[in-house]
């Protein structure tokens, strides 16, 4: 981010990821940030948003929900693993509790559509006041816990070396557990986690996934992610998986 400091109130040039499938938006986006002095990137899908997340390295990344390849949050959520940089969200839909599980998600901001440039840019401008003076963490995109290494940013699973095809939602389960690898994560924080907020009593949505976590991680002892019962789940980093 680079400051620009004048007579008036303060404002700032920052690198703006913009995380949006409407060409139209984008490219309104596009100019009226750049109008502002602002660099702007932008991203037509949840996958690449997050890989520009971390390329790109913004000062802010301006996020729409409704993404063609994934829900939003959960580009927010995958973000949030390895990094802080301000989120704002952007989407048609102003209920309360889709704010709320926005918010607790993981992003910092949520307007909602239609919006004007100016309120955009006030937002942005507000999330780089909070930004400023935080130490800057350093992304750390790659977890290794035993034999299994996970991307991040590219979504990508492997175990002993070998590719794992896993859908969104399976990745967003097993990234959490391995964030806490060796550490029993309750029904509810895992659900919590990766599903949202309203969703902390609904384990057999969690059962369903680890099930079909196990079949694909060859773990059909349960040794590598293990049940703590009437509990929850936990990932070791001790298993030798057959």
């Amino acid at each position: 981010m680079r400051p620009v400091v004048g007579h008036g109130p303060l404002t700032a040039m920052a690198k703006v990821l913009v995380v949006d499938d409407d060409l139209s938006l984008l490219r309104a986006l596009r100019v009226g940030l750049r109008a502002k002095g602002h660099d702007v990137i932008t991203a037509t899908d949840g996958e690449h948003g997050i890989s520009e997340t971390a390329l790109s390295a913004p000062d802010v990344v301006v996020l729409d929900l409704g993404l063609p390849d994934m829900d939003g949050q959960w580009v927010c959520r995958a973000i949030r693993r390895w990094s802080d940089v301000p989120i704002i969200i952007l989407s048609a839909n102003g209920a309360e509790d889709r704010k709320v599980a926005a918010l607790d998600g993981g992003a910092d901001d949520y307007v909602t559509k239609p919006f004007g440039m100016a309120e955009l840019e006030a937002r942005i401008r507000a999330a780089l006041r909070h930004q400023s003076g935080t130490p800057e963490v350093v992304p750390e995109p790659i977890i290794a816990v035993g034999d299994l290494r996970l991307d991040l940013v590219h979504r990508e699973t492997r175990l002993e070396g070998t590719a794992v095809d896993l859908t969104a939602r399976e990745f967003e389960v097993l990234s959490f557990l391995a964030h806490h690898a060796d550490r029993v994560c309750t029904h509810q924080m895992i659900l919590a986690s990766v599903w949202g907020t309203g969703y902390g009593k609904e384990a057999q949505y969690l059962h369903a996934y680890v099930h079909r976590l196990r079949q694909k991680l060859h773990d059909r002892s349960g040794a590598l992610i293990r049940t703590a019962p009437g509990i929850g789940y936990s990932l070791s980093s001790m298993s030798e998986v057959p």
